[in-house]
């Protein structure tokens, strides 16, 4: 199902940006970068993958971060998150879905946020306990691990069929 207000490809491609957001933590060891969840071989490359290979590391990010804001929120209207967005002049990445950018809006002010509802967005039933702010540590915290799995799974493990 496509979403007007979050379009899920364009007719002209924008580059893709640097995901990072200036809290690198592979210049002390972690394979997997807590602030912009990249592995550490693509911080150091960044500047050297071709378009296509960034947005195949962006689209990887963005799917990571989609599924773990799906796990406690639901978008229950876009056009009005779209609206909030942008009239509260929050960045986010157009070319993401809608949860991508549901997580821009709660990064830049999940305190603020009294009623979701006004935002075009609701808590999941079994997330309901907590606030808005510990909502995103934990989808902070899950979307790291769901990165540092996937690294440890494709590019940390030895293959096994290759002598």
């Amino acid at each position: 199902m496509t979403n007007p207000s979050f379009p899920t490809s364009a007719p002209v491609r924008p580059r893709v940006k640097t995901p990072c957001i200036g809290v690198c933590s592979t210049g002390i060891g972690d394979a997997v970068c807590r602030g912009c969840k990249r592995f550490a071989h693509e911080v150091i490359d960044w500047n050297a993958y071709s378009e296509e290979e960034k947005r195949i590391v962006d689209s990887r990010l963005a799917g990571f971060l989609s599924l773990c804001m799906r796990n406690r929120f639901e978008v229950t209207d876009p056009g009005l998150l779209r609206w909030q967005l942008e009239t509260q002049q929050i960045r986010f990445r157009a070319e993401h879905d809608e949860y991508c950018g549901l997580f821009s809006l709660l990064k830049a002010g999940a305190s603020q946020i009294k009623d979701p509802e006004r935002y075009g967005f609701g808590v999941l039933v079994a997330c309901s306990e907590g606030g808005l702010r510990e909502l995103m540590e934990q989808v902070d915290r899950e979307f790291w691990e769901l990165s540092v799995a996937h690294h440890e799974r494709y590019l940390a493990t030895p293959d096994l069929f290759c002598s």
